[in-house]
């Protein structure tokens, strides 16, 4: 697609106010020196006003500002970052995680193996700005939500939201949004308003009104000394109900706690961040009043989230808010995958009956990568139990005020030390019944080899990671084979391509559709799947989730079908 016919389709995304498009792109107009969202409610610009940026960043390195009036900085996250494997989209997911709020450019381009100057000059053509430029406004975007949402203190506002000093906060707050902290907040007070606009266009990047600070006493575990009370924008549809039971059928008791039933759902768990021990709790609530819960259409398409954080440090702010958004893979672009898939005569009706599936993310990495491992070729339910085993045995023990959390999963370290070797097939020693993890012994062997690979450092297993030379690291070590390590770079690393080979519930659900001819060998059939999933691609992931969503289902169950004109898309 030429940049002609790039342009023509932003444009008609602005002057129609598309909220979908919100986060994808920024609209800078010349005539002003202000870059709005695309559904911005201001009069549509002329043509040669405008010009397209990728990133807030070039934006505010071309002079512009943000809009007061549509708040661009409010939009969900762009699906870009995930979709892109390169060095720019590895660099965005660490730089939203808040990456280089402790160690800076060098931090940056140490975790992704490049030399600054090379990382420079790739954002800076790709993105159109440099990683310090990108960070910046990653770190305003969250000052200005704190400084709207909170009551948190404006220095507390500016080392939490990564800024080095309150001068240099000042400065930015200026530059990029015209008027001071101070100023911003009190227009905040005066214009109680400002929240309900913002989540009325889309939902806020940070914090509503209703945003909570919470001090704890002075005897409370650091844990939940500080407190949070947070709006997750996502774009619709959403599928909560399908992402919400795929997280509560692997919880490990004691670092997740989920709840189904009710009139929300709720999903919390404990989390080793920079500055310490942390909780998080995510609740999803059905957009309208009285939308009911169990009611397949409404619970597919419009939910409210907000996400509560009990923190050791205000700095972790910005990991928090990533590893939620992570986790329900909020940064999705829903109706382009539903779009691609539909095309698929195959899937049209599984996209039609279930819009916004997303997929379900993880909040640590290296404690994935254990579980991965552990779950090999045993059940889902089994898998959590000798999960369960390992955590009450080496978890560390963390205070919570969320209901359900009580241990933090235990460290690569902490399972190198505490998971003993397995006994010599020679001179087997009677068992210790007591033991962290009753499997194999080649089992025990590899959780045991990941965890000190985790641990020197050899293996890294975080946002920043490439695809395909992590994919490559991890089936080379023994015990580890393809499908486990595609199923981590769908789960870990949120890659929306990923196939995994010899799943054995994706061919239940691909025969239940019928793409499979009866009669075929296991091996046969897995060749055919694989070659027909090729043509879901750039979306196989998405096309896996349906796939075991059917599987799943029983075949007298129906689904309330959602009208065609809700999966339409055109992707600027």
């Amino acid at each position: 697609m030429d940049q002609e016919e790039v342009f023509e389709r932003r444009y008609r995304a602005v002057r129609s106010r598309d909220r979908r498009f919100d986060g994808q792109f920024y609209t800078a107009v010349s005539s002003t020196r202000i870059y709005c969202r695309p559904s911005c409610p201001a009069q549509t610009p002329k043509p040669e006003n405008i010009t397209f940026y990728s990133t807030s960043a070039a934006a505010h390195e071309h002079g512009y500002r943000a809009c007061k009036r549509c708040l661009p900085e409010a939009a969900p996250g762009t699906p870009e970052w995930n979709t892109r494997q390169d060095l720019a989209g590895r660099a965005m997911r660490l730089i939203r995680e808040g990456t280089m709020n402790d160690g800076g450019v060098e931090a940056l381009s140490a975790r992704l193996g490049y030399s600054s100057r090379h990382l420079h000059r790739t954002l800076s053509a790709e993105l159109g700005a440099g990683p310090l430029a990108l960070a910046r406004a990653h770190r305003i975007h969250l000052a200005r939500s704190l400084l709207v949402g909170t009551s948190l203190p404006i220095t507390e506002i500016a080392f939490a939201s990564g800024f080095s000093s309150v001068r240099q906060f000042n400065d930015t707050a200026r530059s990029v949004l015209g008027a001071a902290p101070r100023e911003i907040r009190q227009r905040a007070h005066r214009s109680a308003g400002i929240a309900r606009e913002s989540a009325e266009a889309g939902g806020s990047s940070g914090f509503t009104e209703s945003s909570l600070v919470r001090p704890f006493g002075a005897d409370s575990p650091p844990a939940q000394r500080l407190a949070l009370r947070l709006a997750l924008p996502v774009r619709d549809p959403f599928n909560a109900v399908a992402l919400f039971t795929f997280l509560a059928e692997r919880a490990i008791p004691g670092v997740e706690f989920t709840q189904l039933d009710g009139e929300a759902l709720v999903y919390a768990r404990t989390l080793r961040l920079a500055h310490g021990p942390a909780a998080i709790q995510v609740t999803a609530t059905p957009a309208s009043p009285g939308q009911a819960r169990d009611d397949p259409a409404p619970s597919c398409l419009h939910w409210r989230l907000h996400l509560e954080c009990e923190l050791s440090a205000w700095a972790d702010i910005p990991a928090a808010v990533a590893v939620a958004r992570r986790l329900f893979d909020l940064d999705a672009d829903p109706l382009a995958v539903g779009a691609a898939l539909s095309t698929d005569p195959a899937l049209a009706p599984l996209v039609a009956r279930s819009p916004g599936l997303r997929i379900p993310g993880t909040a640590d990495g290296p404690e994935y990568l254990i579980r991965a491992i552990v779950g090999q070729q045993i059940s889902v339910a089994a898998a959590r139990t000798h999960l369960s085993r390992l955590v009450d045995a080496l978890g560390t023990e963390h205070a919570s005020s969320f209901a359900g959390l009580s241990r933090l999963f235990p460290t690569a370290e902490q399972i190198s030390a505490g998971v003993p070797a397995p006994p010599s097939r020679a001179a087997p020693p009677a068992l210790d019944p007591e033991r962290p993890l009753r499997l194999p012994a080649r089992s025990i062997t590899t959780v045991r080899t990941a965890a000190a690979a985790l641990t020197s450092g050899a293996l890294g297993v975080h946002q920043g990671a490439d695809t395909r030379e992590l994919h490559d690291q991890l089936t080379a070590m023994p015990g580890i084979g393809q499908w486990t390590a595609s199923y981590l770079m769908l789960r870990v690393l949120g890659d929306p391509d990923v196939w995994m080979t010899g799943d054995v519930v994706l061919l239940t659900g691909a025969k239940k559709l019928g793409l499979l001819e009866p009669g075929l060998n296991k091996a046969a059939a897995h060749r055919t799947l694989e070659s027909h999933a090729r043509r879901w691609s750039p979306w196989r992931s998405y096309a896996a989730m349906h796939l075991w969503q059917t599987a799943a289902t029983p075949p007298a169950h129906t689904h309330h079908v959602i009208p065609e004109r809700t999966l339409q898309y055109e992707n600027p």
